[in-house]
């Protein structure tokens, strides 16, 4: 039935190119092996082990019997049995009384396995070796299928890459080699366009296993995308000397990140930005030109608010500590800056510093107003 060169070859494979255990597969074999003898020659519940030697291609077969007392079983199957009473009925392919468990094995105790060995049958006909080839193909599957979890799960929250493999109602599926990548609809930039056989990067932020198989949740506007991208071109984000205290995202158009110093020695702006705005504008270039300012965070309220509102200079900030709310007042040549097309910049720095921004003009005229958003990341 089984061709042991075939085998250890097929072992040896998924062990080294998809990280299966040669152990997890020799347990599908021996599983299929018991599934298959059961099916052709087994009782009614009849509890049917194999044991397979990879080494010379012997099977053996057992039949195991759990050790039981009145106390577990009853015997006549026409008993009707009182409300809480969890006895089952007595199989004897199933069970064996202590008293008869412990003529084999002296100190056999309850719910103990007792084990014989049973006939090996030499041909197990065609039935049984397609039911035991089906049963290895799925063991093969779920092992293969835990082996990705623990792959992709230790790469969660980092940045992944694959090439496209097919786009269906605006989704994007990408092949990552062993798993599946989703990038839906929501997740992407808005105006980005791929085609299919294109290398795509995006965050992995969740693996999700499902009867198909493991699926890779990824996204390109979520928050985190833009942190990792900088980690990747700033050593001082890596080692952390610098560290992102937070982010403020509308994926395809602006961000703010406002980022702490932990050494006094370094400019956390200048660590983002690069020398000449090198690493800035390579993130930049990755998100397909999406504006990013970079501030430095402050645990001062004013000085924060200020810097969020970068480019924009303001003349004055009155802040109500109870309700997290501030307002701004702004010279007459930096209110469309304040502002921002659409309110895009006002709205950012709400969100970037976590507080309701009013901005006002130099004679106390509301201009502008964004509140903090409830979803915040």
């Amino acid at each position: 039935m089984f061709d042991l060169k075939v085998i250890n070859s097929v072992l040896g494979e998924l062990e080294e190119v998809r990280g299966i255990p040669r152990e997890k597969i020799i347990e599908a074999i021996e599983a299929a092996l018991a599934t298959a003898y059961k099916k052709e020659y087994g009782k009614k519940g009849q509890i049917v082990r194999a044991t397979f030697d990879i080494r010379n291609g012997e099977t053996n077969f057992f039949q195991v019997k759990i050790v039981v007392d009145e106390t577990r079983v009853y015997f006549d199957e026409d008993a009707e049995l009182a409300e809480g009473d969890e006895r089952v009925l007595y199989n004897p392919e199933h069970h064996i009384l202590i008293e008869d468990a412990r003529k084999i094995k002296r100190d056999a105790q309850l719910d103990e396995e007792i084990v014989f060995p049973i006939e090996s049958k030499g041909d197990y006909g065609r039935i049984a070796a397609q039911t035991a080839k089906q049963v290895i193909m799925q063991k093969i599957r779920e092992a293969e299928k835990v082996s990705v979890v623990n792959e992709f799960g230790k790469r969660e929250g980092d940045i992944v890459s694959g090439t496209v493999q097919r786009i269906e109602r605006g989704n994007i599926f990408v092949d990552m080699g062993r798993a599946t990548g989703l990038l839906p609809y929501e997740e992407q930039i808005p105006g980005e366009r791929f085609s299919q056989g294109e290398r795509v990067r995006a965050y992995l932020y969740r693996v999700e296993e499902s009867p198909r198989g493991v699926f890779l949740r990824l996204s390109r506007s979520h928050p985190k995308f833009l942190e990792k991208l900088f980690e990747a071109e700033a050593p001082e984000l890596q080692n952390g000397a610098v560290v992102i205290k937070a982010i403020a995202r509308e994926a395809g158009y602006r961000s703010k990140i406002a980022a702490l110093a932990l050494d006094s020695h370094i400019d956390p702006v200048g660590a983002l930005v690069g020398q000449r705005g090198v690493r800035v504008s390579t993130v930049m270039s990755e998100l397909r030109g999406e504006k990013i300012d970079v501030v430095e965070w402050n645990e001062d309220p004013k000085k924060f608010i200020e810097e969020a509102l970068s480019p924009a200079k303001v003349m004055d900030i009155d802040v109500n500590d109870a309700e997290k709310a501030a307002k701004v007042h702004v010279a007459e040549d930096q209110q469309s800056l304040a502002i921002g097309k659409g309110g895009q910049n006002v709205r950012l720095a709400a969100k970037l510093t976590g507080w309701k921004i009013d901005i006002e003009s130099a004679k106390g005229v509301e201009l502008a107003s964004a509140e903090v958003p409830g979803n915040l990341e």
